[in-house]
């Protein structure tokens, strides 16, 4: 994967986060990784640092995805689709694949997981549904393993 870091990007932090982290990796970065941060945020009460990305992200995320976590109560409409990067991945505690076949850059140490998942893309909020449903228990298990309690 090509690095996409400048040296005009800002600096990262070198404090280490008392924080668990977790970064949710798709193709395009518009469905199911962004259910997953959303899901994760909003179980995790900012209790987790959530990042999302993609290596081809869309130019927006994907409206049946939006429409699917507003029946469960999290907006996503303010997201926009991420590119992954090398900075993400070596930031992240976690980094969940989401059945995509993505390549991640491998770092020693980091809790790499595929979640094999339907791909939302092009499909109908019925379709929708049970993919966020199996994304809302995994991301439930996820938090499990970080040591964090849902909050609900």
């Amino acid at each position: 994967m090509p690095e996409t870091s400048s040296p005009n990007a800002a600096p990262q932090s070198t404090k280490p986060s008392t924080k668990p982290s977790a970064l949710f990796v798709c193709v395009h970065n518009a469905g199911r990784s962004q259910m997953a941060a959303g899901f994760l945020r909003a179980l995790s009460d900012g209790a987790v640092e959530v990042r999302s990305a993609g290596s081809m992200p869309a130019d927006q995320i994907n409206p049946m995805a939006v429409e699917a976590m507003l029946e469960v109560g999290i907006d996503i409409r303010d997201e926009k689709p991420k590119i992954l990067t090398n900075d993400a991945v070596e930031a992240s505690d976690a980094v969940i694949t989401m059945g995509c076949g993505d390549a991640c850059p491998y770092y020693p140490g980091k809790n790499y997981q595929d979640w094999e998942l339907d791909d939302p893309a092009g499909q109908g909020l019925d379709a929708v549904r049970p993919i966020r449903d199996e994304i809302e228990r995994r991301v439930r298990g996820l938090l499990a393993e970080l040591g964090v309690q849902a909050v609900a």
